[in-house]
């Protein structure tokens, strides 16, 4: 069952997961938490949508439009030379 959460375009699913934990080892702001092999959503709203989760998930579980949140807000202050991001 894929789990989708208003803050962000991340979308987790649970019946795909085989608790690996590469979500968790990966994710820069603790989107995830683990218990034990247990993976769960635990702060959708810290996600920047980056990506990394769904590249590194070996059972495609995870899908996250990358580049659309902070991740792109910063890549795009970067080449433009903005001194702060505006997320959201």
């Amino acid at each position: 069952m894929f789990n989708s959460y208003q803050t962000t375009t991340l979308k987790f699913n649970s019946a795909e997961c085989n608790g690996c934990g590469m979500c968790y080892n990966v994710c820069p702001h603790a989107v995830f938490q683990r218990e034990g092999r247990t993976i769960t959503v635990a702060r959708a709203e810290n996600c920047m949508e980056c990506g990394a989760c769904q590249l590194n998930c070996p059972t495609h579980a995870i899908a996250v439009d990358s580049g659309v949140g902070c991740a792109g807000a910063m890549i795009l202050a970067a080449l433009t030379g903005k001194r702060e991001p505006v997320c959201g």
